[in-house]
């Protein structure tokens, strides 16, 4: 899949979690460009609100915690409309292997990264099932991939994080199997895809002087947002545009 980004619809109408920074910002400029009505959704309101007057009118913010259940509630009751939902919020709460990662680190990576992002998309399921064009995006990791993590990749020095990474990259491989079995669930109608954003320069990962540039990143989540009624759905896709193994 390298074809160009598709041409949204007038009125199309798009949800970015995690939309006040790093790539999920970028998604949302980049949406905004081509046409489409952006909502961004902040765990802090003002940042959300900060965010959104930097990008322009056509963009509004709304408090969105996806680990508190009243705060995803609320915010599916301020969109009755959604054709475009990006699961891009995230964290990376640090540890190591087996043996240097608490519990305590794993259930705050599935917090966000997995139980937030269902309960977001099931929030919003009944806005999507409106939409004559519904699309989910998944914000997943080449390092959730086990065809990739089982040996040498190209997506990252293998030898070096062999073992690592336990809680964010489980998390992501997870993120993986819900974007197939979401797919298969909801039908071609929808078209549900998760994306390996490749390693980027964000707050994810402080500290971190290497990455490439999150808007790169972002360009592959809006063609997977504005794919065409005849695009794939349920699969797992590198930045560029090409097809990643799960």
């Amino acid at each position: 899949m390298t074809e160009q980004i598709g041409v949204p619809e007038p009125g199309t109408v798009a949800l970015v979690t995690g939309g006040n920074s790093g790539i999920g910002f970028h998604i949302a400029r980049q949406l905004l460009e081509r046409g489409v009505t952006v909502w961004i959704g902040a765990r802090d309101l003002d940042k959300g609100r900060r965010a959104a007057q930097d990008l322009g009118p056509a963009v509004r913010a709304v408090q969105l915690d996806v680990t508190q259940p009243p705060s995803i509630a609320a915010a599916a009751e301020q969109l009755d409309t959604l054709d475009i939902l990006v699961n891009n919020a995230g964290v990376n709460p640090g540890g190591e292997d087996i043996t240097g990662t608490t519990i305590e680190q794993l259930r705050m990576a599935y917090e966000t990264n997995v139980f937030g992002l269902i309960a977001v998309t099931q929030a919003f399921l009944p806005a999507l099932e409106r939409s004559a064009h519904p699309r989910v995006v998944n914000v997943s990791s080449g390092t959730g991939s086990l065809t990739w993590n089982s040996g040498p990749n190209p997506q990252f020095d293998w030898e070096r994080v062999r073992g690592g990474g336990l809680a964010y990259r489980s998390s992501k491989t997870a993120v993986n199997a819900v974007t197939l079995l979401t797919a298969q669930a909801l039908g071609d109608r929808f078209k549900v895809n998760a994306l390996a954003p490749g390693l980027r320069r964000t707050n994810l990962f402080p500290g971190m002087s290497v990455g490439g540039d999150p808007a790169e990143a972002a360009t592959g989540a809006v063609r997977l947002a504005l794919l065409p009624d005849d695009g794939p759905t349920g699969a797992l896709w590198s930045w560029d545009g090409t097809r990643a193994p799960w």
